[in-house]
């Protein structure tokens, strides 16, 4: 293969690192994968090494090239897409990392983000399209500044650079000469004015973030750097943090169009177009991507637990010895015998947002097996999207026809049935379930002429199965009634404790 042109991908996520190799068809040609290690230095906190994290990528590209004899002259670009809001702050004359990188799952700016939401929430909410909370990167940095010795001096001495993942491994890649991001990345800091697409001077005011230490933002697709060292004179044309890289290489690139990642969590985005749209239902707006001077925007809403509540069943509760039994275990009832999981074990995400919220199983008889608890699992999973999807019609005004599906658990047929019953459109799920790391290639390719348009790159896109809807209105509003009365047992359900003592 040393003569073929192909993209190189990387893919930097929470517990891993990948990168992969994409050829002209859209086909992965080779890929490599590296575990890293977690750090939960106390409960809430969690923490990866940016060293580790570039030894393990780094590492990875390696592995992948040398698998298909492959050298720095046969790829054409390099695209990357990596785990969002997760914050680095290096020196810039060492390149050193001041502090391990505060994950995007990390609560421990919790009370300080609930602070900016009663004072200024709804200004941040309208610049950014963010509600404040610690999943953000700009609260992050400023507990850096705030909590290791002599940072605050440095950064407003200009000695120090602010970046998500992206921005940190672009600096590695280009040995220091490149400190950018992209404006998919930059929209999820809770600093960057999604209006303007610029920094924000009272965003960075009011989080205490020198602007000296944040990174040039560039569009998604474009040559923005050039690799030296690892991969040598590679252009690195595209960027995208992980969601809205899923949603590119869903090829939902119209308005009304939607993608729903089922991981551990999931996520769900919606296309609503060139204009931003400030929710009324606690949904995020989000920059989907910049190709050329064309923004483009999505509506998206997180579920906390997806495929976590499956292996909960496996590992606690031990009803199955593999997760993919519970498909065969669910199947084999023909509905839930009145059982609801609520699966808030860590709260609720979109639209609810509720972190006093707590795990529900309800609905229990002395009838109630485990194959109505697997199916009630699948169906609490199913049904937290729909909320999602019901908001986002009703702040877009957009009528969606079908939802596309990918990720792990979007390979579990009965799942994605429900999910289809439960919304009432149509569930497609695509031949290559590679969603996010094809999207980086796809971007990343489009900037440097490897691919000639979007349209080329639609046609590269295949289903492999359609869900149609089975159940009629009716029964799909008995089902949504008994949710919410299940949802109305688990919210605020710390709360009301805390309360009680």
């Amino acid at each position: 293969m040393s003569a073929k042109r192909c993209i190189l991908a990387l893919d930097q996520g929470t517990t891993s690192s990948r990168a992969m190799v994409v050829d002209e068809t859209g086909a992965v040609v080779s890929v490599a994968q590296h575990p890293f290690k977690q750090i939960f230095p106390k409960p809430g906190w969690v923490e990866h090494s940016p060293t580790e994290i570039w030894s393990s990528q780094s590492g990875v590209v390696t592995e992948a090239l040398a698998k298909v004899d492959l050298t720095s002259r046969s790829i054409a670009a390099i695209g990357i897409t990596n785990q969002r809001e997760t914050t680095i702050v290096w020196d810039r004359e060492t390149g050193e990392p001041i502090y391990n990188a505060i994950v995007w799952q990390d609560r421990r700016t919790a009370e300080f983000c609930d602070r900016l939401r009663a004072d200024a929430g709804s200004m941040i909410q309208q610049k950014t399209g963010l509600i404040p909370d610690a999943y953000f990167s700009g609260s992050k940095v400023n507990w850096i500044l705030a909590n290791v010795e002599g940072a605050r001096a440095k950064a407003e001495a200009g000695k120090l650079a602010f970046g998500t993942v992206d921005s940190w491994l672009i600096w590695k890649l280009t040995k220091g000469e490149r400190h950018v991001t992209d404006v998919t990345n930059a929209s999820r800091t809770m600093l960057f004015n999604i209006h303007t697409m610029e920094w924000d001077e009272e965003l960075l005011k009011l989080l205490g973030v020198p602007r000296s230490m944040l990174p040039e933002v560039v569009a998604s697709s474009g040559v923005c750097g050039t690799a030296s060292g690892l991969v040598r004179d590679v252009p690195i044309a595209g960027i995208a943090g992980d969601q809205q890289a899923a949603l590119f290489g869903q090829m939902c690139t119209s308005p009304g169009m939607a993608k729903c990642t089922y991981g551990t969590g999931a996520f769900m985005l919606l296309n609503i177009g060139q204009q931003p749209m400030t929710s009324k239902h606690r949904l995020l707006t989000t920059v989907a991507w910049k190709i050329g001077n064309t923004v483009e925007y999505a509506f998206e809403g997180s579920m906390l637990m997806a495929g976590a509540v499956v292996q909960w069943l496996r590992d606690e509760l031990q009803l199955i010895r593999t997760s993919a039994e519970i498909e065969s275990l669910a199947a084999s009832v023909s509905d839930a015998n009145g059982v609801v999981l609520v699966p808030a074990f860590a709260g609720l995400g979109a639209p609810h947002w509720d972190q006093y919220a707590r795990g529900a199983l309800v609905g229990l008889t002395r009838g109630s097996s485990r194959a109505h608890i697997a199916r009630a699992a699948l169906e609490g999973i199913a049904l937290q999207a729909t909320d999602v999807l019901e908001a986002m019609q009703a702040d877009s005004g957009l009528s969606l026809s079908q939802l596309r599906v990918d990720g792990g658990a979007a390979a579990n047929n009965l799942l994605m049935q429900i999910q289809a019953d439960a919304l009432g459109i149509e569930v497609v799920r695509p031949k290559n379930a590679e969603a996010t790391v094809m999207g980086a290639a796809y971007l990343a390719g489009l900037a440097v002429g490897y691919w000639p348009d979007q349209e080329a790159i639609a046609s590269q896109w295949q289903m492999d199965r359609i869900f149609q809807p089975k159940i009629g209105q009716q029964e799909r509003d008995k089902v949504r009634a008994t949710w919410r009365r299940a949802l109305e047992r688990a919210k605020q359900w710390t709360k009301e404790e805390e309360t009680a003592s």
